[in-house]
């Protein structure tokens, strides 16, 4: 829960949602170990059961973030002079 912390505070510092599924991640997999039941005791097994729910858990949320907040459609950058013409 405190890794979930620190990067949602880093992703205040850092621009562009870099952050955010990686502190999704770390808040799921923090309250479903808080909550307990057969999904915690289950994760606890072993080290790379919790590494690889916390790596699905972050991945869908990070695709779920730039769904949402990423480039709509239709949105296209087109740059009328190059920075070097001078």
């Amino acid at each position: 829960m405190s890794a979930a912390v620190v990067l949602g505070i880093l992703e205040v510092i850092v621009p562009g949602y870099v952050f955010v599924g990686f502190g999704v991640g770390a808040a799921v997999t923090g309250l479903v170990f808080l909550v307990g039941g057969p999904l915690a005791a289950w994760l606890m097994t072993s080290w790379s059961m919790t590494a690889l729910f916390f790596s699905i858990v972050s991945l869908v949320a990070w695709i779920a973030v730039r769904l949402v907040l990423g480039v709509r459609k239709g949105q296209i950058t087109t740059f009328d002079r190059d920075i070097n013409e001078d």
